[in-house]
């Protein structure tokens, strides 16, 4: 195995040696195709996450080059003056195991291959001071752009991002920030918790709860605030009984801290009767607790979550929820951090409409209740805007 546990050499260098070692001696030509991320993970006995870093190296330096969708394969030699000319862009993610930023990922890959340019990932592993460094580091490395998805939790630019703002360096946030100056691409959360809770209240749900993020959490507080004006736009009565807060930060505890909330929400003597969840991971975790304890859904309570990921497409009961457009996010963000780069005029802030999908999790038709179809000034006003 090509790997040396006791050399100092950090693993993804390790696999960058070999890689090119193997194109050298011409065991890997021109046009081959490398194996998959996960075969190459298996091959070298390391994780994804390294063998993702040491081909976006060599994506960087010309030695290889992706297709998204389709794999990874040998280029053609550069030459000195193709080198300099070689145009890229990085995107520094929070946690490269976000099922939301993934997805947005594989978008601005997309489109960034498809504009002529390569992307140097960066993964700031959920740790804000290392997200400063991986920004330092893409500008090191000479990205002529990038996008970012900050692990802040302010609703403000960070002193990292201001800096960037004032030395004009071209860059597009793709999570969540308020600063009106500051390049944003993403969806409007607070209609997005709006048209959530809207449609519950709709089929009939009387008492509806809100299951929050971690204290702090800047989206959470954005789409409870879309729950607070869907109730006050039917005329209903803000319970904060019925409002539940996660306890754990990050991402990666979104759905056991559902399920702690769901174990807890099974011994409440008065339940809600639908629940709205910041997040699909929580509603999972959430899902997965009542079910345990065998309560039905959406018999005994209904469940709309927010992102539309994978796996709530194929959870045992199938969840409904408010999709993100992560393809549409990533390719508005590269168009726009296009535009800056080339320094053409564009719009700063472009912020995208969220949009219900039902399934099983909510769907059926109350007793005795007709769905509304009726829109309220607010989602109306709320979406012209868009």
């Amino acid at each position: 195995m090509p790997i040396d546990l006791h050399d100092s050499t950090p693993l993804y260098l390790q696999i960058v040696d070999d890689i090119k070692s193997k194109i050298l001696s011409k065991k890997l030509r021109v046009g081959d195709q490398l194996g998959s991320h996960a075969e190459l993970a298996s091959f070298y006995g390391v994780s994804l996450i390294t063998v993702k870093k040491a081909l976006a190296t060599m994506i960087y330096e010309g030695i290889i080059y992706s297709r998204v969708g389709k794999g990874t394969y040998v280029a053609e030699p550069l030459l000195d003056t193709d080198r300099r000319e070689h145009q890229t862009i990085g995107l520094v993610l929070r946690d490269i195991r976000s099922p939301f930023f993934s997805r947005v990922m594989h978008s601005v890959e997309e489109s960034a291959y498809e504009l002529g340019y390569h992307v140097l990932l960066s993964n700031s592993s959920g740790r804000a001071e290392k997200e400063e460094a991986q920004i330092a580091r893409s500008r090191k490395f000479g990205v002529k752009g990038m996008i970012i998805a900050s692990m802040t939790h302010k609703y403000h630019a960070t002193p990292t991002i201001r800096r960037l703002l004032h030395e004009r360096f071209p860059f597009v946030m793709v999570s969540y920030i308020e600063d009106e100056d500051v390049p944003f691409v993403g969806s409007d959360h607070e209609l997005g918790g709006y048209l959530a809770t809207d449609y519950l209240i709709k089929r009939g749900y009387q008492k509806i709860g809100y299951i929050n993020g971690e204290k702090g959490n800047l989206v959470g507080g954005l789409r409870r605030r879309g729950y607070e004006a869907a109730l006050r736009a039917h005329g209903r009565r803000i319970d904060k009984g019925l409002i539940f807060q996660l306890l754990r930060r990050g991402e990666w505890h979104d759905y056991q801290s559902g399920y702690e909330i769901g174990k807890r929400f099974g011994k409440l003597n008065v339940k809600p009767d639908a629940v709205f969840v910041y997040n699909d991971l929580s509603a999972l975790g959430f899902e997965d607790a009542i079910l345990d304890q065998g309560l039905k859904i959406p018999e005994d309570v209904a469940i709309v979550g927010f992102d539309d990921i994978e796996r709530g497409r194929h959870a045992v009961i199938p969840l409904t929820t408010m999709r993100q457009p992560t393809d549409v996010i990533g390719r508005e963000a590269m168009e726009l951090l296009v535009k800056q780069m080339e320094g053409k005029e564009a719009p700063i802030r472009k912020v995208l409409k969220p949009e219900l999908v039902i399934r099983e999790s909510t769907r059926g038709q109350r007793k005795g209740h007709t769905p509304s179809k009726s829109t309220s000034r607010f989602a109306t006003e709320r979406q012209r805007s868009l």
